[in-house]
């Protein structure tokens, strides 16, 4: 990493914001912030879920008017809450909810969307291929381009927010939360790519939780909490990951408390979650599953470890009763759901964290008392003459976004309001709930910020120690090593190796790349 000149350090700052203060109802979001960033360096953002990261970027892109306030880009006075405006001034943005039209192909969508200069407003569908190919290859996206978003994983939809928001000729570029949903090896290729934009000369502010990802990218960081500014940009040489955490996370609080079921008098263990031979069909982008064997008991966590794209969203799926088992059997303690729907499975004690938290964890349009009490609401429906209080169920609601430390303003707003992680609190407090005996945790704690990562990670070891069973399915190997009792490994759709603690991190890593088949 290249340090910046002394002209570029002394030169009129690439953004400058003054006094910034956004509110929203009684939620101070913004309170007086001011930040200067440097031309042609690399800034990170950080602070918990809520902290004002996101309503900053958006602040600085002209999607948000600040109450109070100015913003200033290489000198020049930029209208509030004017995207255009930032965007002539050099400024591009990265969003945290993706943006690209899902009835779209690659190419149409990138088109429409990319600030591209010098464009024409007609195309022939090969011309578009052509002009985009080079741009997706780049970022290690599908080389498809006549594929629809719709139909593209995850994590290859938010490579194509990077790609389209790199297009144009931005000389400031914002990224919001990019890593949340990449791989380890994608990660790694975006920071190179940023890096390599830093000495064209390019300015980045990305929003980062991950301290070692800060680290590995940032030449310096600025650290927002509850809305104010309490680490202004500090050189990443002179500020330790002791003084960043307790920056981020302030005081303890009591509300850090883990949640579980308590302690079990009870030592025996059972099996709670058993595959036998389970196969299913692959989807257009994702593997299916090839006779897989597994076993969940009680008082354990079953970590499934793989480079992302080998049937774990396959696994989960048939697990959640969301995809079809084609042969094989599933079993929840010990009575067999094969066949049985996603309510029933639900019903016998089966809880899901979802690897996309806004598309497949909530109904982004519905208030947030709904979004937590559907469980509830689920065995309410199967009574015979079911009584429903909806005063009850926004009490409750409200009570258990609170133990969460979810950020909201009234239980009535909408879900689409909450920042991604504090999104991925509300489901958690909806899934672990009583009644829990099974969790699915499918990247549970990808996009959280510090405190709510160890947070989510003490609540995985209550639940286990309290008596129930965990298969956790993360891209993250420290997590994975960290929390796992046992540890299985997916590649091709198959569970080619299963490991014990104390786990070979370059054994597991033959495994994930199929070294060991």
């Amino acid at each position: 990493m290249t340090a910046p000149s002394e002209s570029a350090s002394a030169a009129t700052p690439a953004v400058r914001c003054r006094s910034l203060g956004v509110s929203f109802g009684a939620v101070q979001a913004l309170r007086d912030v001011s930040l200067d960033l440097s031309p042609g360096r690399i800034h990170a953002l950080v602070g918990q879920n809520g902290a004002g990261k996101t309503t900053l970027a958006k602040v600085l892109g002209g999607l948000q008017a600040p109450q109070t306030g100015e913003v200033r880009i290489a000198g020049r006075k930029i209208p509030l809450g004017d995207v255009r405006a930032a965007q002539t001034a050099g400024l591009a943005m990265v969003h945290q909810h993706f943006s690209l039209p899902p009835s779209f192909t690659v190419a149409e969508a990138l088109e429409l969307t990319a600030a591209r200069k010098g464009g024409r407003s007609l195309y022939r569908r090969s011309e578009l291929h052509q002009r985009w190919q080079d741009d997706v290859a780049e970022m290690g996206g599908p080389t498809v381009l006549a594929t629809r978003i719709r139909d593209l994983p995850v994590e290859t939809r938010q490579s194509l927010e990077i790609v389209r928001a790199l297009a144009g000729d931005a000389r400031i570029l914002l990224l919001d939360e990019p890593t949340a949903l990449l791989t380890p090896a994608a990660i790694d290729q975006l920071f190179e790519r940023l890096m390599s934009l830093r000495d064209d000369g390019v300015t980045i502010l990305i929003v980062l939780h991950k301290l070692r990802e800060v680290a590995a990218v940032a030449e310096s960081v600025s650290v927002l909490r509850d809305g104010e500014l309490v680490l202004g940009p500090s050189e990443m040489s002179e500020v330790s990951e002791a003084q960043l955490s307790d920056a981020i996370v302030g005081p303890a609080s009591s509300a850090d408390r883990a949640i579980g079921k308590g302690p079990s008098a009870e030592a025996a263990q059972d099996t709670l979650l058993e595959l036998v031979g389970v196969s299913c069909r692959e989807s257009a982008f994702e593997l299916g599953l090839n006779e897989i064997n597994l076993r969940v008991e009680s008082r354990e966590i079953v970590g499934i470890a793989g480079v992302e794209g080998n049937g774990q969203r396959s696994l989960v799926s048939a697990i959640a009763g969301l995809a079809p088992i084609a042969d094989g059997s599933m079993r929840l303690g010990g009575v067999d759901a094969t066949r049985a729907g996603p309510a029933r499975r639900r019903l016998r004690g089966l809880r899901l964290v979802p690897f996309d938290r806004n598309s497949e964890g909530i109904s982004r349009s519905a208030p947030l008392w709904l979004n937590q009490s559907a469980l509830r609401l689920i065995g309410r429906h199967r009574r015979r003459f079911p009584l429903i209080s909806l005063r009850q169920y926004k009490r409750q609601a409200a009570e258990a976004m609170d133990l969460w430390r979810v950020r909201y303003d009234a239980v009535g707003q909408p879900a689409e309001s909450l920042s991604g992680g504090n999104v991925q609190r509300l489901i958690l407090s909806r899934e672990l709930a009583p009644g829990l005996e099974v969790l699915v945790a499918a990247q549970p704690t990808r996009g959280l910020d510090f405190s709510a990562t160890n947070f989510v990670r003490r609540s995985l070891r209550e639940l286990r120690d309290g008596g129930a069973g965990v298969l956790l399915v993360s891209s993250d190997l420290d997590e994975l090593f960290e929390l796992s009792d046992r540890l299985l490994v997916m590649y091709g759709g198959r569970i080619v190796a299963r490991f014990q603690a104390p786990y070979d991190r370059q054994a597991v890593g033959d495994a994930m790349t199929g070294a060991l088949r």
